[in-house]
């Protein structure tokens, strides 16, 4: 395809000389839609982190979890004996994200509106299904 001149009179040379490929998953992520700011964002991601918590200590108190939960400052840690391992969970305020490293991976979950919920774009799994399934992934390991 011809890039546009000023000669140019044909309609179809007028046209974008590319075209910006859509994502396969409809959800935008942080950068592509509109960003809450900070001081929402640490509220929601505040809440969003205390619900798995709480979540995650009921699971740890049934028997065999096998696996412990741990709070330092905005940081969640969830650490394994056998198999040994440990996820890490936290905030991210500057991209408006939290973060989880686990089964050396990183999964970065991004505020969907639509559904009031922390949500990995990729999949469309919230973060405390997304974190139950890698649990059991990394105990079934």
């Amino acid at each position: 395809m011809k890039r546009p001149t000023k000669q140019s009179k044909n309609p179809k040379d007028m046209q974008r000389p590319f075209t910006v490929a859509k994502e396969a998953h409809p959800r935008q992520s942080c950068y592509t839609g509109s960003m809450v700011d900070e001081l929402e964002f640490r509220s929601l991601a505040e809440t969003a982190l205390n619900s798995l918590k709480q979540h995650l200590i009921v699971r740890e108190e049934e028997a065999e979890a096998g696996f412990e939960v741990e709070e330092q400052g905005s940081v969640l840690n969830v650490e394994f004996e056998e198999p040994a391992g440990k996820f890490v969970v936290t905030p991210n305020a500057p991209v408006r994200q939290i973060w989880i490293s686990a089964l050396s991976t990183s999964f970065k979950l991004d505020w969907d509106q639509g559904v009031s919920a922390f949500i990995l774009p990729r999949t469309g799994e919230h973060l405390m299904a997304l974190v139950d399934r890698l649990i059991e992934e990394h105990l079934k390991g």
